[in-house]
Order: structure tokens, then sequence, then C-alpha cells
């Protein structure tokens, strides 16, 4: 018999002063403020723990399923000692600091030790004109970003972009990056919290001082050589609906355009699911009720192939380790 079953847990409001309130349109609740910037919907990260809400495991922290429950939780990856990804949604109703994510061998060096920071974003909402910057510009190299960035203009050397709903960007550990104003996002990564600034666009935080820039660690761990970002191409993939967003050594991410009855998983990994849009119901959830947009269900892997069923057209996202 299974001990664990489809795993719903407290999304983590996280306020930042470049953040908003349409995480309200994922269904998040809010408090007053408009400054509501991430929605953490699994975590296992330190003190950042995310909780289930249901079931027999009801207030049991992710870490402690991890370790409790290791093989049942993650199957062909249960060597690991923490949950491996993260998944949250980013309302960036202002632009967020010009920043990079060192590698694992350079967080592995932290201390506390912390896994790099591979991660990819899917826009879920773009106002017109939004835009973000990923990857350095062709001929820029780190003695002109250095440059640049003492003069205060180094987004003139990272390529900006205007992207559209459902586009997805893969941004590895190393690449330099910024989500710009008017985007609602739903991002995938490691669980990693390392983040160095390079610009902040002078701005101030609450206390009044300028925000904490790491401009000498980020030059260090920046890739010279990957060069401009641009949009995924999905890809198709053996199974109807299924298109393969990203395919790297941290995770795999596919988005369903689904209607009826499916099944996932099956292949000894667990699975993240995401609804981006419309309802589905998932065999064995304890909430007795479909997941909606903005919802989250973790499905361990000990399940096999879970049976969901999508009321009209649905479409998630499926984040698996490789």
């Amino acid at each position: 018999m299974n001990v664990l079953y489809p795993l719903r847990f407290q999304p983590i409001l996280r306020r930042y002063l470049w953040g908003g309130r349409r995480l309200e349109t994922l269904g998040k609740q809010l408090g007053p403020g408009n400054d509501f910037a991430e929605s953490w919907e699994i975590v296992d990260h330190g003190v950042d723990q995310s909780v289930v809400t249901h079931g027999i495991l009801a207030g049991c922290a992710l870490s402690e399923i991890v370790q409790q429950h290791g093989r049942a939780l993650l199957g062909r990856h249960a060597q690991v000692r923490q949950f491996p990804l993260l998944l949250k949604f980013l309302d960036a109703n202002d632009r967020l600091s010009i920043q990079v994510h060192p590698d694992d061998q350079r967080a592995a060096l932290l201390d506390p030790p912390d896994l790099g920071k591979t991660e990819a974003w899917v826009i879920l909402a773009a106002e017109p004109g939004s835009y973000l910057y990923a990857g350095l510009r062709h001929g820029f190299d780190r003695e002109t970003l250095k440059r640049e960035v003492a003069r205060h203009t180094c987004e003139l050397c990272i390529k900006r972009i205007e992207p559209r709903v459902g586009d997805c960007f893969f941004i590895p550990a190393g690449v330099v990056h910024a989500l710009g104003p008017g985007l609602l996002v739903a991002e995938i990564q490691q669980a990693s919290d390392t983040t160095y600034r390079l610009y902040d666009w002078s701005r101030t935080g609450p206390d009044g001082q300028p925000r904490k820039l790491h401009i000498a660690e980020a030059l260090e761990c920046i890739d010279y050589d990957y060069g401009p970002v641009a949009p995924q191409v999905p890809q198709a993939t053996n199974q109807a609906g299924i298109e393969r967003l990203v395919d790297c050594d941290k995770f795999v991410l596919d988005r369903w355009t689904i209607s009826g009855t499916r099944q996932i998983g099956g292949d000894d990994r667990c699975h993240i699911l995401t609804v981006l849009d419309g309802t589905v119901a998932v065999e064995r959830d304890p909430a007795g009720r479909p997941l909606g947009r903005g919802e989250v269900i973790l499905l361990p892997a000990e399940l096999g192939a879970v049976t969901i069923r999508a009321d009209g057209e649905v479409i998630l996202l499926d984040a698996y380790l490789p």
C-alpha cells in the first residue's frame, strides 16, 4: 500500500518592492499592500519549507517527507538530501535587479553551501510594452560589462526582449538576466536562493538605503560565452498535446494542452503539476476538489501512473527531474 498521495502545499508569499497584486489572478490570498512579489508553491530550502495542507500528512514540511519517505517521493532520485526543485510564481510589477546566479560548483563553496540556480520562466501575462533582459549581447565581455556597470548602464550589454504570453525562457546558472515590469511568470528552478545583484536601477530599500549589490561576485560567476537568450522552441513529444519546453540536466519542463482523461507519471519520478488555465481533477487527491488556475500539486513517484481528468481544455506545466 502506498505511503504517500498527491500533495498540496500552502503557498509562501514573499514581498519585495518590485511586486504588485496580480498573484490574486492565480488565486492567491493577499493581505493589504501592493508589494506581493512571489508565491513559493513548492520549496525545501532551509527555513523556507512547503507545508502539506490536506490528508494525513497535513502540517508536515516537505523536508520531513524527503527524510522519512525519500524513496516513495523521489523514486530513482531518492539519493538527494533535499527536494531539488522550487516552483514559484512572480509578479514583476516593477523591473527586478539585473542579476546572476552561481552554478553548483560555486554555490557549494558558500557558507552554508547551496545549490546553483538554473531556472526557466513561462510567461503567464504580459502588459503592452513589457520586457525582460536575458543573456549578454554579442561582443560584450567581462571588461566591457564591468565598464558599463560603473557607468550605471549595464542594461546596454544585455539582450532586451518583449515576451509574449506562453513564451518560455531557459536561464542557466551564470546567465545574467532581469524580469521587466508588467510580467506575471511561472518559474521552475533549482532549490536555491543565492542571487548576485549586478545593478538595481539605483533603488533604495525599505530602510531608505541603497539596496546591496554583489558586483564582484556577479562578474566572477557570469558565463561570458553563453550569449543572448531567445524564447525556447517547443518540441513535439510522442504524446498528443504534450510539448517539451526545457530538457536540461537539472529538470525537464513539459507543457500539456489536454481535455478529457489522461495519465501522468509511472516513470519512477515525482512530478510537479501546475495549472495555467482551466481545472483538472487528480486521482486520490485528498482535497476533494479539482485544481484550478495557479494551483500546484506534487505527485510522488510511488503512485505510478496517476489519472487526471480535465474539465474542458486545460493547460498544465509538468516539471520533473531528468
